[in-house]
């Protein structure tokens, strides 16, 4: 479905959302937030507000409402019945939730005090935070990351259309696209009719490189576009994520096929869900086409490989809108003498280079750069001294 406006893609839901107030509103809004009941946002609530400001999170004008968050959790559906695989909520505690009455406007707070947005507050209710877990990652272990992150919200959620009055402290690499209209102005001005986005959290190995290539082969343009919020703390920081990108992108692509920007999100680490979720997003960013490749948005052991392919299965494909491509998974086979998949090469693992990421960051640990099968060379080198340097 194509947008209004001659973009190759409508946002989800057909309207992108802008939460933020213009800039002759601020000063008068900012005063007046300073007589209002406060609530103090944590690094994942403000990486949340900042998607639901700039539309990321389109169609979506606010934190959840109860209807909303019961049918996601439930049914990975808003209460409209559009896709939404995961909630998306604001926690606090019960005497935060009782102290707040409905209709009443609160403000955003940054942990120094920065009143950032206000909270048109239209409910609040309490939420079995244990169940949510379970239902978003199928788990209540706290040892999955996810899990941990939902079970300390608080159990009151308070719900409601934000405005937000500043930039959202913090923010990375402005000197990329970082907005879902800033992404699909460049499009127009690239020519670009079908785009496929990459997610990452991770550098790029061959085996991205070769799965990008493919898709482009069908695509006029590629979005690289890294998750750059909180992720897990063995996770290769974004700065360095950012200069491996930088540099794969200008030796290994051809100008004018392939870009880079940023993506304000936190990493949940949903598998499956968060694949959807991911897909939407990069939808709303002007996307027409979405990369999943193997345990997408997975931690440890608790997904199945291609479990967040077969989820996209499960959706009308106009419903999501964006296109999946689906992956096998990829490597360099000796006896191929190329990069393959499962579906390509006929030989064994033993003809395949496979190395896992343990055994990656021992070898950088150790200072020793993996084969340039694995990793290209140039991208190694950035990973060797950055280990060094932490």
């Amino acid at each position: 479905m194509s947008a209004s406006n001659g973009d190759p893609i409508a946002p989800h839901g057909g309207e992108l959302v802008d939460l933020r107030v213009p800039a002759v509103e601020r000063q008068r809004l900012r005063t007046y937030a300073e007589k209002l009941a406060a609530v103090t946002l944590g690094t994942r609530d403000l990486a949340d507000l900042e998607m639901l400001a700039t539309g990321a999170f389109s169609p979506l004008t606010g934190y959840m409402g109860e209807a909303d968050y019961v049918r996601s959790r439930d049914e990975m559906r808003l209460a409209s019945g559009l896709p939404w695989s995961i909630p998306i909520t604001l926690g606090v505690d019960e005497a935060t939730a009782r102290r707040l009455g409905r209709g009443e406007d609160v403000a955003l707070v940054t942990e120094d005090g920065n009143r950032i947005a206000l909270l048109k507050l239209a409910e609040t209710y309490q939420v079995d935070r244990g169940r949510e877990a379970e239902a978003v990652f199928g788990t209540r272990d706290e040892a999955h990351p996810g899990v941990k992150n939902v079970l300390a919200m608080g159990p009151w959620c308070l719900a409601g259309r934000v405005m937000l009055l500043d930039d959202v402290p913090g923010r990375t690499f402005l000197n990329y696209p970082r907005e879902p209209r800033q992404t699909r102005a460049q499009f127009r001005d690239n020519g670009w009719k079908r785009i496929v986005a990459f997610q990452t959290r991770n550098p790029t190995h061959r085996a991205h490189e070769y799965i990008q290539k493919a898709a482009l082969e069908i695509c006029d343009g590629l979005l690289l576009h890294p998750l750059v919020g909180e992720t897990k703390g063995d996770d290769v920081p974004a700065a360095v994520r950012m200069e491996t990108y930088e540099v794969l992108l200008k030796l290994y692509y051809p100008p004018g096929r392939a870009m880079l920007a940023v993506m304000p999100a936190h990493m949940r680490y949903g598998g499956p869900r968060e694949a959807i979720l991911h897909a939407i997003v990069r939808r709303n960013y002007g996307c027409t086409h979405f990369i999943v490749g193997r345990d997408h948005a997975g931690v440890g052991n608790y997904y199945g490989t291609y479990d967040a392919q077969k989820l996209f299965e499960r959706f009308d494909p106009a419903e999501i809108g964006i296109t999946p491509l689906t992956f096998e998974n990829t490597f360099y086979c000796r006896k191929c003498a190329s990069m393959a998949s499962y579906k390509t090469c006929p030989h064994s693992d033993d003809d395949r280079l496979l190395l896992s990421g343990t055994k990656v960051r021992e070898m950088l640990r150790r200072g020793e750069s993996p084969p340039p099968e694995f990793t290209r060379p140039e991208l190694a080198a950035i990973l060797v001294r950055a280990m060094k340097e932490s």
